[in-house]
């Protein structure tokens, strides 16, 4: 069912046109002048536009170019006159679609307006078709970049991390990152992936914490036209995405009972069905997987298959917390300086003594991404070139919630009853920011308290559970 707009001044030509359309289920919009037509288009749009061309003022001509200069995607049916030729191939030349000459029959006319309207259809799916292309090629594009400089550290834990990394990544095997949430784990494996043979290929991530079974599902492994509600075109999967690269499966260890199933079928077999198919689908890809889960509770917890584990931990490699390796904060707050300084138009330009002998008496639950956050709120709010530990937030203590921005209360509930006054910093500050910070201890603090389930998590927030994953991906936290 399309749109169509008839412009015509003779009131039976009009009106029977309309009535041939409406009986096709068509919606109909009439006008009896060309000027009357423009201004129809311009408030209620069309798909098509049938249009005489001979009219008293605005012509049809005069109707094409006013169509083509207003709405160019509309497509325009000039009708002509016995004699009219003529203009009709001028018509053609200025932009019409097709033409019809007086007397026609409603079967030749219906034949037109069908053409006409299935043509379109055909081209704004190619277009829609084109744009997700390109999407995904963006996409792909900025997923394959190496991110080698990302990993900071001169201790000897991450020494060693380092040297399984360049030994891991000439291989083909699969990786199993072990690591508590913010130590780093995407980031080796993007060094790994860049350090592969199979560099030149995509580096996909998928965090399978984020998503729901069958969501999944259908991420991982593509789906077909049709498979469920919604499904309204062929998608391929991360897997097919990934083919003759690296996939990143992040958060392995929270998948389904029959999502492991799949994928273990994958890794055997190197192919797979997508979603409501039947063709099998050869993969080349070499996987990652990443988890907060330490191994030996991995493969004792009730739901993990122990099969699927050991397809999967065939290298493991173990990236140590930040408090395990302090000596590494200095050089961490430095890099994050740099790399923060343009983002939050920041005025330091380098961190004083006193602001690292802070950072470094924190035990860091939050490891390397909370630095990076609490670095990050530090240089919204200091007006002073250098760092100092008065402008660093609080840190609160280990195995307590994390102290909010300014002292404020440190549950939502709390905050919403306080009615004492914030300081505002003399400098002014970024609120976004600011609000933003807050809001992603209270995520991290309920998390904690939680134990890190996250519909607990949920409910002490008073957020429902898909906002709730929502504000967990946008801040990269793990639970």
């Amino acid at each position: 069912m399309a749109q169509v707009l008839i412009i015509d001044d003779h009131d039976s030509m009009r009106e029977g046109l309309e009535l041939l359309l409406r009986r096709r289920g068509h919606r109909v919009l009439a006008a009896g002048g060309g000027q009357e037509g423009l201004d129809l288009l311009a408030d209620e749009g069309a798909d098509l536009v049938i249009t005489d061309l001979k009219m008293a003022k605005v012509d049809g001509i005069q109707v094409l170019e006013g169509v083509k200069s207003s709405s160019p995607e509309t497509e325009v049916l000039v009708i002509t006159a016995y004699g009219t030729i003529e203009k009709a191939v001028e018509a053609m030349k200025l932009g019409a679609a097709d033409f019809l000459s007086k007397p026609f029959s409603s079967e030749e006319f219906a034949v037109k307006v069908d053409r006409l309207l299935q043509e379109r259809a055909a081209r704004k799916e190619l277009e829609k078709e084109n744009m997700r292309l390109r999407v995904e090629n963006a996409y792909l594009k900025q997923e394959v970049e190496p991110r080698y400089g990302e990993i900071v550290g001169d201790s000897e834990a991450m020494q060693q991390v380092f040297r399984w990394v360049e030994r891991v990544a000439a291989s083909q095997s699969t990786v199993m990152i072990y690591g508590e949430s913010g130590t780093g784990k995407e980031l080796v494996a993007r060094a790994i992936h860049a350090g592969s043979p199979r560099r030149d290929g995509p580096f996909i991530r998928v965090n399978c914490g984020a998503l729901t079974d069958s969501l999944l599902d259908s991420e991982l492994f593509g789906h077909e036209k049709g498979a469920f509600t919604g499904a309204e075109k062929r998608r391929r999967g991360r897997f097919e995405l990934a083919h003759g690269g690296t996939l990143f499966l992040d958060e392995i260890a929270t998948i389904s009972p029959a999502t492991q199933v799949r994928l273990l079928r994958v890794l055997q077999e190197r192919e797979l069905e997508r979603v409501g198919g039947e063709e099998t689908i050869p993969v080349d890809v070499r996987i990652i997987a990443a988890t907060n889960t330490p191994a030996d509770e991995l493969v004792g917890e009730e739901g993990f298959r122990e099969d699927l584990f050991y397809r999967l931990h065939v290298v493991p490699l173990l990236l140590p917390p930040l408090r395990d390796r302090r000596g590494d904060i200095p050089l961490l707050a430095r890099h994050f300086l740099d790399k923060l300084r343009t983002r939050t138009n920041a005025v330091v330009t380098e961190i004083g003594e006193d602001a690292l002998r802070h950072l470094q008496h924190h035990d860091w639950p939050g490891n390397v991404r909370e630095l990076e956050n609490v670095l990050e709120r530090a240089l919204v709010l200091a007006d002073d070139e250098v760092l100092r530990a008065d402008d660093l937030p609080p840190l609160g203590v280990p195995g307590a919630a994390a102290a909010p921005l300014n002292g404020a209360p440190s549950s939502a509930n709390g905050a919403a009853r306080s009615a004492g006054p914030v300081d505002l910093p003399e400098g002014g500050l970024d609120l976004t920011r600011a609000v933003e910070g807050m809001e992603e201890q209270l995520l991290r603090s309920a998390l904690e308290r939680a134990d890190g389930v996250k519909a607990e998590a949920a409910r002490l927030l008073g957020l429902k559970a898909s906002a709730l994953y929502y504000k967990l991906e946008k801040y990269g936290i793990e639970s």
